[in-house]
């Protein structure tokens, strides 16, 4: 007789090899097209009793992704069904920022000489064409990750009624006092031809020139040192600056020195100057800086007065303690001045960089050479200006440092002063607080991930300058704004700037440029259009995102969720970025933050932990993932990876992350077709039943708090563990024999089965906000008992596995992990070739009170018996428990290949009771 015939082996069609590649565009593509999940995932969550939305970061609407893109998205798509799968509501709206330079210049680029034949609408036009491109080819990839969202309705910060928006939250801010318009010194890239925000400079290495010049002191200095001779000595590593010096700074709590050579130092610098060899450091005099103030020096470069002020900017960590102060370069420059009531300030330098007239107007370099100068660029100008200097420049050598550059153009950025838009920090208008102090006290209700990301923003927060929110370009929202063209005052009347935003939703901020000004002007209107002329800046790209909170979340245009928003989750970076600007916008409008949770991760390395580049060739591409190892691995290795630090990913680690997809698929298809006929769970469980569920629930709980505090890294570990170990690496393992042997409907064997059924219920919805498109597979072959009411993944809900059931296993796992380490040398030396073959003996009585047919299962022998006087192959002993390993003496059934037949060839009384039923 064929035994094989007999046994109930397992069955299912769910395939064990994924075939991800090939399989996955289809049904993705299925989720998007014709399923639209996102609408079901919607309507399935409509009696929710909990919300949760997270407002996406907007990426840049210009080129294809790459991995940081999929795993900021692949992880918030993670987040969000991680709350759906828990049976809460969920929003996301993706969107894109669709404004800024590098679009504008690729356009301009792309142009060439063609550029200058067209107007800043028909330049628009080209922009707003460049973006719709990369939005449609972006939102297309990241589709293909499986990440889920309302791609019917994303928000674009160019549509028109979210440019509306956008000029909206301006004149909200404008309303409440905090929008001013100075002339100030602000990152300024020459490259661009615009100022910059802070967010926009990024640090690179540059070489330049550290000198010391000496300021000849003017005659009602040398009277207050009661002195012949004597001069200032100041350090700079931006000599270009120097014809713009108006004022030498000095610290008030400081000495400083007059030397033998008549050269003036802060004396806590003296050493510094004297290792140079500048000085020989013998001291003439010692004064306190205040008998300076308000005295004069001479620029030796165009004999200008140059006033001494006092300032607390001055340090003693370098250069001389007395600092040279271009109000037109410098910020600390510009207050320090604004302080002691210097006005004017000067600026030499035009939009892109070059010294302008200005140096012969205010006679900032002598009359013979000021023609070399004007159309020089000003990095060009340091080695000139060093020449004219002769015996004035005292000290001069050249210095590698980290120098602030412009994010798009790479370009070295300078300190530039010209008119611009501001949103002030630290004026007391909201409720009497600053945008600073509101700013500041609505984090501390924000719950960060990682619980740093608060003190990072706060410091942050805590010491920037003014947010300057205009730039000098075509493609933005314009600051649509009128000025009297006699007074020069700002229009905040509030009748036209509703009247302005209501254009800009229905023509777009195009008409800013299109239409005249009385087209602009409401009706009746009790402004004179001719009196009128238009500001032409336009904002910020930072403030588009940035109140996109606004446009999103409370303007009613999209079913995006409630404001604050749940979540706002991008790269650490956005900290000095989106995350503050959006901070910064919502506070000046609302006097709120915009969100409950911020939550970041870091950047992709290599497994070298270097970075990424085309020139390493160590480059890792979403897309070429996809094809050589399927979407979910990638999704796979974003959860298995600790986001919180910079994530490593190459080809190597990317075939670990398959093998422990492998683990997975085969864990689950085992269960599946050991469940396939299995119509009802049965209540009545045995002791190895109870012991897994046990292991089972305790291992999901905990992965349900760490999923849950958004932990995936630790969660999937602990999972993975329990997959593997005890559920493969024991479990499965053990229950073969009954699920194959017994009787089909045997009370053991649906003990089993009910079991793994109550486990795979669990383990499929933990598992789907990562492995979506896996578990959307199962779910084409899962049996009714594992389906239950559901059609597809998205119907499942994680239920905790209800089983109250406390076992003291120690001993159990213990002496079968000895067990099968002794086995495997008896096997080495041939003389077992199967556990089967053996008997266990042991004097541990809470073993031996189990049932006798569970225990051998669970070391997989014939039999557990108590010590006898057998001749045992090994022994060993686990807390003063003995155990002895005996070869059974019985004979081995053909059916379950157990030795416990009765006689030669026969099957064991089980086996026998099997058939006779069959």
């Amino acid at each position: 007789m064929d035994y094989k015939d007999t046994l109930l082996l397992p069955a299912t069609d769910f395939p064990m090899r994924g075939n991800l590649p090939q399989n996955e565009p289809t049904r993705i593509n299925s989720w998007h097209e014709d399923q639209k999940i996102y609408k079901k995932m919607k309507k399935n969550r409509t009696n929710a009793t909990k919300n949760f939305n997270i407002h996406d970061g907007p990426p840049y609407a210009n080129g294809h992704l790459h991995i940081g893109h999929a795993l900021n998205k692949i992880l918030k798509d993670i987040i969000t069904k991680t709350h759906y799968f828990h049976g809460e509501s969920i929003r996301y709206v993706p969107g894109w920022d669709c404004h800024g330079l590098p679009i504008e210049q690729q356009v301009e680029k792309d142009l060439g000489e063609k550029k200058k034949t067209l107007s800043k609408t028909q330049i628009r036009q080209l922009c707003r064409e460049h973006a719709s491109k990369f939005v449609k080819i972006q939102s297309d990839e990241f589709k293909s990750l499986g990440v889920i969202a309302d791609y019917e309705n994303p928000y674009l910060t160019m549509k028109f009624e979210f440019e509306a928006n956008i000029y909206r939250a301006l004149c909200d801010i404008a309303k409440r006092g905090l929008l001013i318009e100075r002339s100030k010194p602000v990152y300024w890239s020459w490259a661009a031809r615009s100022a910059l925000a802070e967010a926009e400079v990024e640090y690179e290495n540059k070489e330049d020139y550290s000198i010391y010049v000496a300021f000849m002191l003017d005659t009602n200095a040398l009277e207050k040192l009661q002195v012949n001779e004597a001069k200032a000595v100041i350090w700079t590593t931006t000599p270009w600056t120097l014809p713009s010096n108006q004022a030498i700074s000095l610290n008030p709590d400081e000495t400083y020195v007059l030397t033998s050579e008549n050269l003036i130092f802060a004396k806590a610098l003296l050493k510094n100057v004297t290792d140079l060899g500048i000085s020989k450091g013998e001291i003439v005099k010692e004064f306190k800086a205040e008998i300076l103030n308000q005295t004069h020096a001479i620029n030796p470069l165009n004999n200008r007065k140059s006033i001494f002020l006092l300032g607390n900017h001055v340090t003693t960590d370098g250069g001389t303690g007395l600092v040279h102060t271009a109000p037109g370069h410098g910020e600390d420059d510009y207050y320090v001045c604004l302080k002691n009531g210097i006005s004017e300030v000067i600026m030499p330098v035009d939009d892109g960089g070059l010294y302008d007239e200005t140096l012969r107007v205010k006679g900032l370099f002598a009359d013979d050479v000021v023609d070399e100068f004007i159309g020089l660029h000003i990095f060009k100008a340091n080695e000139k200006i060093i020449q004219i200097l002769g015996s004035n420049l005292l000290h001069c050598s050249k210095f590698l440092h980290s120098y602030p550059h412009c994010w798009r153009t790479h370009k070295p950025v300078i300190y530039r002063a010209t008119k611009q838009w501001f949103i002030t920090m630290d004026d007391a208008k909201l409720d009497q607080k600053t945008l600073r102090q509101t700013a500041l006290n609505e984090i501390e209700n924000v719950k960060f991930y990682p619980e740093s990301g608060i003190k990072r923003i706060g410091s942050m927060i805590q010491n920037r300058p003014d947010w300057c929110i205009s730039r000098q370009r075509d493609w933005g929202v314009p600051i649509a704004f009128f000025r009297d063209k006699t007074t020069k005052d700002v229009i905040f009347d509030p009748e036209i700037l509703d009247h302005v935003a209501k254009i800009f939703e229905s023509k777009g901020a195009d008409a800013w440029w299109d239409l005249e000004i009385k087209d602009l002007l409401p009706s009746n209107s009790k402004y004179n259009a001719n009196n009128l002329e238009k500001v032409m800046d336009i904002l910020d790209v930072w403030f588009d995102s940035g109140s996109t909170c606004k446009a999103v979340l409370q303007s009613g245009d999209y079913d995006a969720g409630e404001f604050p928003a749940s979540m706002y989750l991008e790269g650490s970076d956005q900290h000095r970025g989106w995350f503050q600007s959006s901070l910064l916008v919502s506070t000046a409008a609302n006097s709120m933050a915009p969100y409950k949770s911020v939550l970041t991760h870091g950047f992709t390395v290599d497994e070298k932990g270097e970075k990424m580049s085309k020139s390493k060739g160590n480059v890792v591409a979403p897309q070429d993932v996809a094809k050589t190892h399927g979407v979910e691995i990638l999704r796979l290795w974003v959860s298995l990876s600790d986001y919180s630090g910079d994530l490593k990913i190459s080809e190597n680690i990317l075939k670990q992350v398959s093998e422990q997809y492998r683990k997975i698929r085969n864990t689950i298809r085992f269960l599946l077709a050991n469940v396939n006929d299995l119509d009802e769970i049965s209540q009545e469980f045995n002791i190895l039943d109870k012991w897994i569920l046990s292991r089972a629930k305790k291992a999901f709980d905990e992965v349900e708090v760490c999923f849950k505090k958004y932990d995936f890294s630790k969660g999937f570990n602990i999972l993975l563990n329990f997959l593997s170990a005890d559920l493969s690496g024991v479990y499965l393992d053990i229950c073969k024999d009954r699920l194959y042997c017994d009787a089909k409907d045997g009370k053991s064997r649906r003990s089993a089965q009910s079991a793994m059924a109550l486990i795979t219920r669990s383990l499929l919805p933990l598992l789907a906000p990562t492995l979506t498109y896996t578990i959307d597979e199962v779910m084409d072959y899962a049996p009714k008992i594992i389906k239950q009411d559901a059609l597809d993944a998205f119907d499942l809900v994680y239920t905790p596995l209800n089983f109250e059931f406390s076992v003291d296993d120690a001993l159990l796992i213990s002496s079968r992990t000895k067990f099968f380490e002794l086995i495997d040398a008896l096997k080495k030396d041939k003389k077992i070739k199967s556990t089967l073959e053996l008997n266990l003996q042991t004097n541990a009585d809470e073993i031996l009170a189990l049932n006798a047919i569970d225990i051998s299962d669970f070391y997989m022998t014939s039999r557990v018996t108590s010590i006898d006087d057998s001749q045992a192959l090994d022994e060993f002993e686990i807390d003063g428990f003995k155990f002895k390993m005996v070869l059974n003496n019985e004979h081995k059934c053909p059916r379950c290949w157990k030795l416990n037949a009765l006689e030669q060839d026969g099957v064991c009384p089980r086996c026998s009771d099997v058939l006779k039923g069959a």
